[in-house]
């Protein structure tokens, strides 16, 4: 079937407006054309998928019975119960219950998200929060997926869900007095921007404080000590902290530090002790400590290091875990520093020894915990007691299924707490996973990931799918994906670029990927490509391109410098018309990222964004078969950017295979809530993948087939 038998007429023509060649019409939600336009595209997408099917179905069915569908959740303690969610094998949510500690009682269930999602086509829990006595559930939810939530409260354990605010932000904090709740609401353009005090048993809510600077977001949090509440106000690239007595709610917010453009903090509670992570003097970070009396006097423990950057600090009563990324290697640590020591025993002394020792060592104080491998994920769990000395850690790989560990401190011995199930013929130990180093265009070493089956990989060049995203120093450590295994198990190698722009090689990497350094992540995508190529790894003729938000300019961006790299892409709710919405201040977003990539009413930055934003170098190139996927709530990337890009490349014509658009019409910027969904919609982009590697025969086992020939058009 040839593209043009898909429809009787393409969208991008009937729906064309000759006075409107930028189809910035699009953009105008309330006109019906809009909506029809992007329904003619969803059934042109129909046509294009159908003979596709039995492909997807059997992806759809792979995935399934490879996974564990009855999920139980790892059980969380707090001070009277436990507490876990469970899901059930043909549930698209979960179930909260509780049991209390010692008692064999039956558990009572809190939260009923399936019950509730009954009444939704979209549902996505904000944030869940349990008052200090436990005997309040407050949690937000987003019914539409345009990240506006509502309010409820519940009196534990059976009392009936009440809506207190509607169209709020996500965030929620209780404070220690058990009757004084913490949310947030958002301005005009749905930036939070304001902190907000509600007392639940007269409904009466209070602002106590409000960010004025359109750049800035506000956030809520506890110190784990649950002493301090914290009221964090933050751009891409300064910070700001205010603090609040958690037992003293009432009392007004005290500024830690007052903003210094450019410098960024965040504090963490211990005793009569701050420890403030900082970058006032190295873009790396360092931790500082401060007393609770002055909590703007701040001494040096950990000192900044080249070669490794401070991403987190976690106190404890007995100590620090300091989260750390080593740059040579983009891989992450974390070390455990004790200060519960005999010879540690005030904070003075602990301090002051901490502090010399940092500064005179190579190695700062403490010990990193084990890695399974590398490279691997590691991150603490949900640890909420202040004085456990058995730290709950989470590990996992490319090859690893995501496991969890308890590790004492005492002993340092560790034990397998949970790990992912994994059924069917595919097993970890049948991956085998490798790390190149590209050479970039100015000589950097990127690091580049690749996953396939160990019977594959190296044997000859393999059909790839390259992945990246590139912004906001956001890592892409090495994470398993179930689903993943159905493209491996059909001779699919699956490769990541950690392209600068992200933290993968910490806070340098990320500042040598934005602003006027924002090409770097383009060509360092490009670089990997040919990197695969260059190690045997990968057909030439076989590697697709997968993004998604910021990761979808950035593969829109790498097909406009080189459209024959790639033989099929995916840009799944891609921000590809970068320069018109930097200059729409009233859109979400917008302002909160002039430090992210530049404020296009300064000229110079405005001819930044316009030489790379994707939709502005669009020209008659021999692009390859594109997926454009949209989401109709989506506030984040709004809908009419994939629709905008579908049309212009329609028009131009110049593609060497279809370019296919399907809109969401029930989803926000992450796409399907119930897994289900979310889990066939991947099963259809895998298909086109397959289908654009010349892998679409429906089983694993089937002989290869030849690339399919963009020139044909079919399928």
């Amino acid at each position: 079937m040839t593209r043009s038998q898909t429809t009787s007429m393409p969208p991008a023509i009937h729906f064309r407006r000759s006075d409107d060649p930028d189809w910035h019409w699009l953009e105008s939600r309330d006109d019906p054309q809009v909506k029809a336009f992007l329904r003619a595209a969803n059934r042109e997408s129909d046509a294009f998928f159908a003979p596709l099917k039995t492909l997807e179905d059997a992806l759809y069915d792979g995935h399934l019975a490879r996974r564990e569908l009855q999920v139980t959740g790892l059980p969380t303690t707090l001070e009277r119960f436990r507490y876990w969610s469970e899901t059930a094998s043909d549930a698209d949510y979960p179930l909260w219950w509780r049991q209390a500690l010692n008692s064999t009682n039956a558990p009572e269930l809190l939260l009923d998200l399936e019950a509730r999602s009954q009444a939704h086509d979209f549902l996505e829990l904000g944030d869940m929060a349990i008052s200090s006595d436990e005997q309040w559930l407050a949690w937000t939810e987003d019914a539409s997926g345009n990240e506006y939530f509502d309010l409820y409260l519940k009196r534990l354990p059976d009392g009936e869900p009440q809506r207190l605010r509607r169209r709020i932000g996500p965030d929620l904090v209780w404070a220690e007095d058990n009757r004084t709740l913490f949310f947030t609401r958002y301005d005009a353009t749905q930036r939070p921007a304001s902190v907000w005090l509600l007392r639940p048993e007269d409904d009466h809510s209070v602002k106590i404080f409000e960010e004025n600077d359109v750049e800035f977001w506000v956030g809520l949090g506890k110190t784990r000590s649950r002493q301090w509440l914290m009221l964090e106000t933050a751009s891409k690239d300064t910070a700001e902290c205010h603090l609040i007595p958690a037992h003293a709610p009432l009392t007004p917010p005290a500024c830690v530090r007052p903003r210094e453009t450019g410098i960024e903090y965040a504090l963490e509670h211990r005793d009569d002790t701050f420890y403030v992570l900082h970058n006032r003097d190295g873009s790396h970070f360092r931790l500082d400590s401060a007393p609770v009396s002055r909590p703007d006097a701040w001494t040096p423990l950990i000192p900044h290091r080249e070669d490794v950057t401070l991403e987190g600090v976690d106190a404890f009563g007995w100590g620090l875990v300091v989260t750390e990324r080593d740059h040579h290697e983009a891989q992450v640590y974390l070390r455990v520093i004790e200060l519960t020591g005999d010879d540690l025993s005030s904070h003075d002394l602990s301090s002051n020894e901490l502090a010399s020792a940092a500064l005179t060592a190579s190695e700062p104080p403490g010990t990193r915990l084990p890695l399974p491998e590398a490279p691997c994920s590691l991150a603490l769990g949900d640890t909420p007691d202040f004085h456990t000395r058995k730290l709950l850690l989470r590990e996992e790989s490319f090859t690893l299924p995501g496991r969890w560990i308890e590790h004492d401190l005492d002993s340092g011995e560790q034990r397998l707490l949970k790990t992912q199930p994994l059924h069917g013929d595919l097993r970890p130990e049948d991956l085998s996973c490798r790390r190149l180093w590209a050479k970039g265009h100015d000589g950097e070493r990127i690091p580049v990931s690749v996953v396939a089956r160990a019977d594959r990989l190296g044997q000859s060049p393999m059909p790839t799918l390259l992945y990246g995203y590139g912004a906001y120093g956001e890592v892409l450590d090495p994470w398993f994906s179930i689903a993943r295994l159905e493209l491996l198990s059909r001779g699919v190698a699956f490769a990541v670029a950690h392209v600068r722009g992200g933290g993968d090689r910490g806070e340098p990497w990320y500042l040598a990927g934005k602003l006027e350094h924002k090409e770097n992540s383009f060509k360092d995508f490009l670089a990997a490509r040919h990197a695969l190529v260059a190690e045997g790894l990968s057909d030439p003729d076989r590697i697709a391109a997968y993004g998604a938000s910021a990761g979808g300019l950035l593969v829109g961006a790498s097909l406009n410098l080189e459209p024959e790299a790639f033989c099929a892409a995916v840009l799944d709710v891609p921000f590809v018309d970068v320069l018109r919405t930097m200059e729409n201040p009233d859109l979400p977003l917008t302002t909160a990222e002039y430090t992210e990539w530049g404020n296009p009413d300064e000229p110079a930055a405005r001819r930044r964004i316009r030489d790379y934003s994707p939709l502005d170098n669009l020209t008659a190139l021999p692009y390859p078969s594109v997926l454009l996927q949209g989401s109709w709530h989506d506030s984040r990337v709004p809908y009419w950017e994939p629709a905008k890009l579908y049309a212009r490349m329609t028009e131009l014509g110049s593609a060497r295979g279809p370019v296919v658009l399907r809109t969401d019409m029930a989803a926000g910027h992450g796409g399907a809530s119930g897994r289900f969904k979310a889990w066939r919609d991947n099963a259809r982009q895998d298909a086109f993948v397959l289908w654009a590697l010349g892998l679409d025969a429906v089983s694993p086992d089937s002989a290869e087939k030849p690339a399919a020939s963009v020139e044909r058009g079919d399928l």
